[in-house]
C-alpha cells in the first residue's frame, strides 16, 4: 500500500487511480459480465468500490495490504448487493458461481494443509463445509456435548490449518494453479 493522505498531490492520486483501474477493472468487468451485468453496471460498481477504497485508505492507510484485492473484493460485494436487490427471484442454478473464480485452487496443496490439522479435524471440516452438516449434526456425529463445543472444535481445526500456512509464510497465490 502506498499510503494515501488528504495532503497527497493530485498527480500522485491520479497515478494510483490509473494503476488501480488498469489492474482491477478488467477483473471486475469480467465478474459483473458473468453475473449478468452490463459494462456500464461494471463501471458504476467499480467507481463505487474505488470511492470506498479511497475513503478507507485515507482513514487507515496501513490496514490495506493488497490494494487490488481489496478493491476487487469490494466491487464484487457491491455488485452482489446490487444484484440481489434487482434480481430477487433468480434461482441459484442460473448463477455460475464456479466460473466467477479467476483461478482454481490447487486441490492437492489445500489437502496437504488440511491434513496437517489431523484426521478428526479433516472429517469435521469435511462434514461442515463439504457435506454441509449442521453444527447439531456435527456435535452428535463427533460426540461433542453441544453446538458450542462443535463450534469451538471447528474453530480450533481452522486455526491449526491457519498456523501451518502462517508458519510457511504462504500467500493466497501459493494455492492457485
Amino acid at each position: 500500500m502506498q499510503g494515501i493522505s488528504n495532503s497527497d498531490q493530485p498527480a500522485r492520486r491520479q497515478e494510483l487511480f490509473i494503476r488501480l483501474y488498469k489492474s482491477a477493472f478488467p477483473v471486475v468487468a469480467k465478474y459483473v459480465s458473468r453475473m449478468g451485468g452490463s459494462f456500464d453496471e461494471a463501471k458504476d460498481v467499480f467507481q463505487d468500490a474505488l470511492v470506498v477504497y479511497y475513503e478507507k485508505a485515507v482513514v487507515t492507510p496501513t490496514l490495506l495490504d493488497n490494494d487490488i484485492a481489496y478493491l476487487v473484493g469490494t466491487a464484487k460485494n457491491l455488485w452482489l448487493k446490487r444484484f440481489r436487490q434487482t434480481n430477487h427471484n433468480v434461482p441459484l442454478d442460473h448463477i455460475d458461481i464456479e466460473s466467477t473464480n479467476e483461478e482454481n485452487p490447487s486441490n492437492s496443496r489445500l489437502l496437504r494443509f488440511l491434513e496437517t490439522a489431523g484426521k478428526k479435524c479433516m472429517e469435521l471440516l469435511k462434514g461442515f463445509y463439504y457435506d454441509q452438516l449442521s453444527l447439531t449434526e456435527i456435535a452428535d456425529e463427533f460426540g461433542y456435548s453441544g453446538i458450542r463445543s462443535a463450534t469451538v472444535q471447528k474453530y480450533k481445526c481452522l486455526e491449526k490449518v491457519r498456523e501451518t500456512v502462517k508458519e510457511k509464510a504462504l500467500a493466497y497465490d501459493d494455492f492457485m494453479e
